[in-house]
């Protein structure tokens, strides 16, 4: 690997009202290599690149392209230096062609008429040399895979000749054999000289394709390692300042009565036939691969999607949850897959988003203002939300905060059943242990807990019994004894043990 740094980044400093985001950041970048960077959210991860995106202008430092000063103000600077991102919501335009999206914003034309015949050209030569011949040029992006959409918005970095590919969360929505084809296409671009900056919380596979890590913290740099001598312990303590580690709860015990009951429960064309239960106490993880069911399961049985046929039981009564609104009533609650989308209303406070779902706030009809400030400080102490304020923007905290804010909103509620979907994407470890020691203590004092989740080592972790879905149907069920990645995985993908 070549030695000259082509990017530098010295002593980059950004401050916000009331908080210093980078102190003093040093970081750099070399031709051909992955630098993976790392950390806690709220470490100034996401401020660092978007000041070398161009979204962010930083108060002090220098940035450096092959040894020169370079002065980045706003997107088109980062654009004409060869610098493209892409962010984890990938910023294409659906309803266009995948040749539109590579040329977007770019189409030229002649006498007023775009040259089509040349635009698909160029856009099947770049898709070509992505190993990504099955993808159309003529179609529409929101017909493509989260993994095809990627490679298309590469396939438009590098029709701009970018020399630096910024990926933020590349893996956070792909199956393994995509995650597979991201990585390959990722060396191909480093045999072709561009030096990728890769930003992700699974510290299993930044060693696979990272050169160099980067861990940064509280808005500074801890430390620079190869990625073939780092350890994920040492990682961790980088990351946070102190080991990690999620003990199984004390207090497990046998579970109690059953507190969900589901028998016969179908979705037209996307769940067949599913029959489970969870008890008072207990803990059950559903496995699965993309596609599998597990979030269309969790919608349906809390009334977000309609059309669920069968019957559900809640603490052995039988309940008819049409909406939310019922499974609420019922004692039911769920933290959704996509938080940003369904679970917060960002640009409202954390007061108010922790008091979405509390109903008993009123008196002669109007807001007991008083009783919400004292809930919400009890629910911020309790979870250890970090926040300045309760009055703060929900949106300005980190993701692991965010969260604690869905959850502690059901704890103001009468809550028997707590689904949860994916509850712990893209948050940093620290918060992720914080979250899992949650888990545990709402299943220690009786509540009936239904956790989906993509990662077998969390399902393992966290689950007294395993449930595995493939193709809208319970495949497999393992106790917590017998349950293994490989048997689990099996299952997923319709196989026999």
């Amino acid at each position: 690997m070549p030695n000259d740094h082509l990017l530098a980044m010295r002593s980059i400093t950004k401050h916000f009202p009331g908080v210093r985001a980078l102190d003093q950041v040093d970081f750099d970048l070399r031709q051909g290599e992955v630098h993976v960077l790392v950390g806690e959210n709220g470490a100034g991860k996401s401020t660092l690149i978007k000041i070398l995106s161009g979204a962010y202008r930083m108060d002090a430092g220098t940035i450096l392209i092959d040894d020169k000063p370079v002065s980045i103000g706003k997107p088109s600077d980062a654009a004409d230096l060869g610098i493209f991102t892409i962010y984890q919501e990938i910023m294409l335009v659906p309803p266009l062609t995948v040749a539109e999206n590579i040329f977007l914003g770019e189409l030229q034309t002649r006498a007023g008429a775009v040259n089509w015949k040349e635009v698909h050209r160029q856009s099947r030569e770049l898709l070509d040399k992505l190993g990504a011949a099955q993808i159309s040029v003529n179609a529409r992006l929101k017909d493509l895979g989260v993994a095809q959409q990627q490679l298309v918005a590469i396939a438009r970095a590098l029709r701009r000749q970018t020399r630096i590919l910024i990926m933020d969360e590349p893996t956070s929505s792909l199956t393994p054999s995509e995650i597979g084809q991201l990585f390959d296409t990722i060396r191909s671009l480093k045999t072709h000289g561009v030096a990728v900056i890769y930003i992700s919380h699974r510290l299993e596979e930044i060693k696979q394709i990272g050169d160099r890590i980067t861990v940064m913290r509280d808005g500074r740099v801890i430390g620079t390692v190869p990625a073939r001598e780092a350890t994920t312990p040492t990682i961790i303590r980088m990351m946070v300042g102190r080991d990690v580690l999620v003990e199984p709860r004390a207090c497990r015990t046998q579970p109690g009565e059953p507190v969900l009951r589901v028998e016969h429960f179908s979705v037209p064309g996307q769940l067949h036939d599913i029959s489970l239960q969870v008890h008072r106490g207990e803990v059950v993880g559903v496995a699965g691969l993309i596609g599998a069911g597990r979030t269309e399961l969790a919608r349906a049985l809390y009334g977000a999607d309609q059309g669920g046929r069968g019957v559900i039981y809640v603490d052995g009564r039988p309940v008819r949850i049409r909406s939310p609104y019922d499974a609420i009533a019922a004692g039911l609650a769920l933290v959704p897959e996509d938080r940003k989308v369904q679970g917060i209303v960002g640009v409202l406070s954390v007061q108010v988003n922790l008091m979405l779902a509390y109903g008993n706030r009123h008196y002669r009809g109007l807001i007991d203002f008083e009783t919400d400030r004292r809930i919400t400080r009890e629910q911020i102490e309790k979870l250890s939300i970090r926040t300045p304020t309760a009055a703060k923007r929900l949106l300005e905290l980190s993701g692991g905060n965010q969260q604690k804010v869905v959850l502690a909103r059901w704890l103001c509620m009468t809550l028997k059943v707590l689904i949860l979907d994916e509850v712990t994407r893209g948050i940093d470890v620290g918060a992720k242990a914080e979250i899992y020691k949650f888990i545990d203590e709402l299943a220690c004092a009786g509540y009936g807990i239904l956790m989906i989740s993509s990662e077998l080592p969390e399902i393992l972790t966290l689950s007294d019994r395993v449930l595995v879905m493939h193709q809208g149907r319970l495949s497999g069920e393992f106790s917590r004894q017998d349950a293994t990645q490989e048997r689990i995985m099996l299952k997923a993908i319709g196989g026999d043990n």
